[in-house]
């Protein structure tokens, strides 16, 4: 069965809006956390997207209610498909899917609505445009609406681990031909509300820096004719860990993944670690090892999509990349983790890997 490819990528990120500043942040070796002492929550260091005003960025018309989590997934998504003609021809109209990784939605639409019933003079008097971004799958939903996006619509949820079931959720519909092209990522928000759980869940793998934002892939089934493919999607590993066997478990994990894609850890170029993870070797191999959170910040469920967009951005500019198998890890606080592998194009850009 041939692999589905990767054919365009985006990104808003703490290095800002669109693919571009993301690649030159990443490749910069910045990083995009600062620090707010207006911020209400004890942790102050946080890696917001710069100047993201949803109705600067998205226009007046459709956003008045709408959430920030919402209003990130909709510009990277229009990022995306306004870049290339191509690009909204495909990845638009029937049969055109979207699959969004998430943590549980907008934490602040919840906790304001809750917040309503109990403080109004009713528990029914509350702003009732924004009980629908309540709900998880609100974003994904108001995607569609904007872009026209009318195949399958799915929101999975899981965490850091979301975008990597996001992509395996994704390749099975294109595996089964539900749809002739998928957007998938994730998408996370940076509120005081998310903020304040953050803070109060603790723990040792919970980081000082929580980010924000949305990647996504352009997913096909098979390298388009003459038209640029960035990597094939060898296939995605997931599976759980027992507490303190987290790190064990990842490089079980993407042993597992190499062994069914057919490949070796010599294939390897590079690998981007899951949050906290040393250097991965893989005797005799030690591959490149790719930024990750410290570089943009705890971003939830856009954790592990920013990571495949930092591999994508890394190999057009690195020549040992081509042809060459890329790892992305992740993990969990609530003891899931998964490996997605992907072969390189052998030229940047080409229309075959």
């Amino acid at each position: 069965m041939t692999p589905p490819v990767i054919t365009a990528w985006s990104a808003v990120s703490p290095f800002g809006l669109g693919r571009e500043a993301f690649a030159a942040g990443v490749a910069s070796g910045a990083s995009a956390v600062t620090r707010l002492e207006e911020w209400p929550v004890p942790r102050q260091r946080v890696a917001p997207v710069p100047g993201f005003e949803v109705e600067k960025v998205l226009g007046r018309k459709g956003t008045r209610s709408m959430d920030r989590v919402s209003a990130l997934a909709a510009a990277a998504a229009g990022e995306l498909l306004g870049t290339n003609g191509r690009h909204r021809e495909v990845a638009a109209g029937e049969r055109a899917a979207l699959v969004l990784g998430t943590t549980a939605g907008s934490s602040k639409s919840m906790m304001d609505i809750t917040r309503d019933t109990h403080t109004r003079a009713m528990p029914f008097h509350i702003d009732t445009p924004r009980i629908p971004n309540a709900i998880m799958n609100s974003s994904a939903a108001q995607c569609a609406i904007r872009h026209d996006l009318k195949g399958p619509n799915t929101t999975v949820a899981g965490g850091r681990a979301a975008g990597l079931f996001a992509l395996r959720y994704a390749l099975r519909l294109l595996h089964r031909g539900r749809a002739r092209s998928v957007l998938c990522g994730g998408a996370e928000e940076l509120t005081p509300e998310r903020g304040w759980l953050a803070h109060r869940a603790g723990g040792p793998d919970r980081p000082s820096a929580l980010g924000e934002g949305c990647s996504l892939l352009l997913l096909e089934p098979a390298a388009p004719e003459d038209r640029p493919v960035l990597a094939e999607v060898l296939g995605v590993t997931v599976g759980v860990f027992r507490d303190g066997e987290r790190d064990t478990g990842l490089v079980s994990c993407l042993s597992r993944a190499l062994e069914r894609a057919g490949v070796t850890a010599a294939d390897l170029w590079a690998v981007s670690p899951a949050v906290g993870q040393d250097e991965v070797r893989l005797e005799p191999h030690t591959p490149l090892t790719l930024p990750q959170e410290e570089a943009w910040g705890d971003a939830g469920a856009a954790a592990a999509p920013f990571q495949i967009a930092s591999v994508l951005a890394a190999a057009e500019q690195d020549p040992a990349a081509r042809g060459r198998i890329a790892a992305v890890l992740s993990a969990d606080p609530d003891n899931v983790l998964g490996c997605a592998l992907f072969r390189i194009a052998n030229e940047p850009g080409s229309a075959h890997v």
